[in-house]
């Protein structure tokens, strides 16, 4: 009896238990500081950023890629450098966005763990090299883009947005306290609003941060999914950390 009694407690703990590890209940999802209203309302102008976006007239699309691109390139730098010291190989010892950690691949396509400051030093330095290479970005009248060059720009603006994505993810409270949000929240909502005008990044890619994008891109004349094509469902939402 005494032995049944046993069983009977240790099967009713199981079934409290069953499907919650170790039978503590999940840890809540973090409050995205990013997401208050009162933040994401602050911009530095009111400009309509899709018409800004648009191809002008008589404008070569690949003189358009190359000019928005090296800009966005030299902002997303300047915005990181604001909040890089906080930004270590002890506080952040991956390159994590959310739920996603990402790696970075070298020339010869080897999968290296970095911690996040090593990451976004290898982008800025890696597309620092490709902007000035005037073969990759011609500068003189006359010179041919490459075959490449669209390949080359959505590379770019795919680590660029990872680093966009960490500043949000792990340094909003810094980027807060030095009241740069409104500047971050306007190269955001500009950047992604180029890069789905010319589908420069997959809109996989950025699903991550759709809940910020359709905060602050849905009143500038885009939806979160960009072309309407786009998955709705938010990488937010999953309890696993994915790889990239």
């Amino acid at each position: 009896m005494l032995l049944l009694a046993v069983f009977t407690r240790i099967e009713r703990q199981r079934r409290k238990s069953k499907g919650k590890p170790n039978g503590k209940k999940p840890a809540p999802e973090e409050k995205k500081l990013y997401l208050e209203p009162e933040y994401t309302k602050s911009r530095i102008t009111d400009f309509e950023f899709k018409e800004l976006v648009m191809l002008p007239r008589e404008i070569d699309l690949n003189e358009w890629l190359a000019s928005n691109t090296t800009t966005f390139f030299h902002h997303i730098n300047l915005q990181y450098s604001t909040i890089s010291e906080f930004c270590t190989g002890e506080s952040c010892q991956t390159m994590a966005v959310c739920n996603t950690q990402y790696y970075w691949y070298d020339e010869r396509g080897k999968k290296i763990k970095c911690t996040a400051p090593q990451y976004v030093d290898f982008v800025m330095s890696s597309v620092q090299k490709l902007v000035t290479d005037e073969d990759v970005f011609p500068t003189k009248y006359g010179k041919e883009f490459p075959n490449s060059f669209e390949s080359l720009v959505k590379k770019i603006c795919k680590y660029l947005f990872h680093v966009l994505a960490h500043i949000y993810s792990s340094h909003f409270k810094e980027t807060l306290a030095l009241e740069l949000h409104g500047h971050l929240n306007t190269l955001y909502t500009h950047f992604i609003l180029f890069i789905r005008e010319f589908n420069l990044v997959d809109l996989k890619e950025t699903t991550i941060m759709d809940d910020l994008t359709e905060v602050l891109c849905s009143s500038s004349g885009s939806s979160s999914n960009g072309s309407g094509n786009g998955s709705s469902n938010s990488a937010g939402a999953q309890n696993h950390v994915k790889e990239r």
